[in-house]
């Protein structure tokens, strides 16, 4: 039986990024597949009432301070040193989202997951902006501007809604949440967490 992850997923989120780039770790020594989902966090945070942290603890500077310094201690610690803050955060991610489920309808979601999270959190640009989309996703080896088409298509906007929907009815608040079996772990912080919980599972 394969070990299944899922991970909710939004271009969004710079956790989501750093935890990308740890996550073929755990695959290896687990052997565990980890299955993207694309979601909106603005969606996520709407239907539960859930703010980003910069919003959430901006009256506890304290707070802020901290979350910003294990931000830097996880970049550390597994060597994140391509990561580079977006300029323009926060980006509306609809249509990097939109886009990554026209990917996975054409098998390739996990080539568009890697440009998607480079052109955000490596080479970051404003990727709410369709010209700059499509430009940046044509240089990753994408027709950029058929993704930009194929956003707009009615059963890709519904995709994106039903997926942020049972992502909510599953019980996630933000991202990155991971799903081992029914159990749920949120923040690049339970990753030792996820990779216990894989390593029960039977193969």
């Amino acid at each position: 039986m394969t070990k299944s992850v899922d991970f909710i997923f939004d271009f969004a989120s710079p956790n989501a990024y750093l935890v990308h780039r740890v996550l073929p770790g755990i695959a290896e020594r687990t052997g565990a597949t980890f299955r993207y989902i694309p979601c909106l966090l603005g969606g996520i945070f709407k239907a539960t009432g859930n703010q980003a942290p910069m919003i959430a603890f901006a009256p506890i500077p304290n707070k802020l301070a901290y979350e910003q310094l294990e931000f830097g201690r996880f970049i550390a610690r597994h060597g994140l040193s391509d990561f580079t803050f977006n300029p323009h955060f926060p980006v509306n991610t609809v249509l990097l989202q939109r886009g990554a489920l026209v990917a996975e309808r054409d098998g390739r979601l996990m080539d568009y997951v890697e440009a998607g999270l480079h052109h955000m959190w490596e080479a970051p640009k404003n990727m709410s902006d369709p010209e700059t989309y499509a430009e940046a996703m044509s240089e990753s080896g994408f027709d950029g501007a058929a993704l930009v088409e194929g956003a707009q298509d009615a059963a890709i906007k519904q995709k994106l809604i039903d997926n942020t929907g049972a992502a909510v009815e599953r019980g996630a608040f933000g991202i990155p949440t991971f799903y081992v079996g029914q159990e749920m772990f949120f923040g690049k912080e339970r990753l030792d967490q996820v990779e216990e919980a894989v390593a029960t599972l039977a193969d």
